[in-house]
């Protein structure tokens, strides 16, 4: 005879983060008080058809979901989870058919170079202060609406009520409910070029603009807030909530717990994107600058960031993985860039995708400048650590020149924060306290703490802010000379760098 079931704790109820990234999925559960890891993760394709074009297939993605979900979900047990949340790549877009669920083509990836010349096009008609406005973006092929707008333009896409359009969280909603709810909320669709970012609603304007079909559009939901539940069809047990979405860097934001306004992180993944918090009202275009929303809750409340986006920084370690063959994995990156005292002048701007934030450039191109006889693959490695401190003071100085005030500490997660001397560059460059936490998976802890926020795995924000605890603390030299000095010479290298690419 079986031993009754009994009801779990509370302690041992989880909520699981699936965290479609990139290059992968991972999906984690987690535990208030900081229980031990379980997750489990599974990489998917990346295809280049052209120069500067970056698909996905949405298929593998939902597939490896589907995966890394079953696996954790059988490791907790089906009834110690009290919630999903979802945390994704944002810009990334695809279409897809609401009857046989099956997508149009490849997703294109937000890192897709594709339409920067319609980008330059709407520029040059005037349309950017009016994107601006309302949108709090700027013109540029890495936000989806010119993603969406060649997508119905260039593929076979009836525009009919079976269409359906997305960002990945979308997607994947679509599939977790078995079909039943096309929704994602304010953080994703803020990154659209399509929604109005102070009513909180799709712009009947921006979406004719782009020639895109309101009607395709998924349901606006708070981030926190019950989306829907799982269908047997998923793969997973029937009957769980979704309640919580979030894109990946406003998740790591509120899983580094920067509640209150004036709190700032900053992720090193496969770009670095820094965020800081600035409350409930939404600021005016800032020079440089997004405006984005970074979450709404349950009960009406609306955060707003201001967010500096950097291309390309862990994806340059990568470059010199597979591309050059320096290093055989990521993991030497940071002791071979020790293994030297500095560059020995070399400074690398990896501009393989145009720049960001904030010069907002799409024709800009990787550049490696300073080369002598005596350069080693040491000294591009280090090159190559150091542009991301580097990069992220250009974001952050105008940032806070934006804001009107100075980022008191910057907190910090991501692959490359692992390299305790590249934070004390950081700290260095910017002249603040550089805090790593304990737990810097916070994509994945945003994720479910937003979902657990809804279903009261975690009773406020209060206890959120209690969960967060701090691995290292990095202070900055007194004396900025050699930090300046340095930084003056990697903008002479980002000069170099600039509109490379004719149009």
């Amino acid at each position: 005879m079986n031993a009754p079931s009994r009801a779990p704790s509370a302690a041992a109820r989880c909520v699981i983060a699936i965290d479609a990234g990139t290059t992968g999925v991972r999906s984690r559960a987690v535990f208030p008080g900081g229980s031990a890891v379980v997750a489990s993760y599974r990489e998917f394709t990346q295809y280049f058809p052209e120069p500067g074009w970056v698909e996905h297939d949405a298929t593998e993605i939902w597939q490896a979901v589907q995966a890394t979900l079953t696996d954790v979900v059988q490791q907790v047990g089906a009834a110690n989870v009290a919630a999903i949340g979802i945390t994704n790549q944002r810009e990334t877009v695809l279409a897809w058919n609401r009857h046989t669920g099956v997508p149009y083509g490849h997703a294109i990836v937000w890192q897709d170079r594709r339409t920067a010349g319609r980008c330059d096009q709407l520029v040059a008609e005037g349309h950017l202060p009016q994107v601006r406005e309302i949108t709090g973006l700027v013109l540029d092929p890495y936000f989806s609406g010119s993603k969406l707008e060649w997508l119905l333009a260039n593929r076979d896409i009836p525009i009919d009520d079976e269409l359906a359009l997305g960002t990945i969280d979308s997607w994947l909603v679509w599939n977790l409910t078995g079909g039943q709810v096309h929704a994602t909320d304010p953080s994703n669709a803020s990154r659209t070029m399509l929604f109005d970012i102070r009513s909180l609603a799709w712009s009947p304007r921006m979406c004719e603009l782009f020639g895109v079909p309101p009607q395709a559009l998924a349901q606006v939901l708070p981030s926190s807030g019950r989306f829907g539940v799982t269908s047997a069809a998923c793969g997973a047990p029937a009957g769980i909530p979704i309640s919580g979405i979030a894109g990946d860097q406003q998740a790591a934001l509120f899983g580094q717990a920067c509640v209150r306004p004036g709190m700032a992180k900053n992720t090193y993944g496969t770009g670095s994107f820094v965020l800081l918090n600035v409350g409930p009202t939404c600021p005016p275009p800032a020079e440089g600058m997004l405006t984005t929303v970074a979450w709404t809750l349950a009960d009406g409340t609306v955060a707003y960031a201001l967010e500096g986006a950097i291309f390309v920084t862990g994806a340059a370690v990568q470059w010199l993985r597979d591309g050059l063959g320096v290093i055989s994995s990521a993991a030497e990156i940071g002791p071979l860039a020790q293994s030297v005292a500095d560059t020995g002048g070399v400074f690398v701007v990896p501009a393989f995708a145009g720049l960001g934030s904030p010069w907002w450039d799409p024709y800009a191109r990787g550049t490696i400048v300073g080369i002598t006889r005596g350069s080693t693959k040491a000294h591009l490695a280090r090159a190559v650590v150091e542009a991301m401190a580097y990069q992220t003071r250009d974001a952050v100085d105008a940032m806070s020149q934006a804001a009107g005030v100075q980022i008191a500490d910057l907190r910090v997660d991501g692959g490359a924060s692992v390299m305790d001397f590249m934070l004390q560059m950081q700290a260095d460059q910017l002249g603040v306290t550089v805090r790593r936490p304990a737990d810097q998976e916070t994509t994945a802890l945003g994720a479910a703490y937003l979902a657990g926020l809804a279903e009261g795995v975690w009773p406020s924000l209060a206890a959120i802010e209690g969960e967060w605890s701090l691995d290292a603390l990095f202070e900055p030299e007194p004396d900025r000379t050699l930090a300046d000095l340095g930084h003056a010479t990697w903008q002479r290298a980002v000069g170099c760098s600039r509109d490379w690419i004719s149009h």
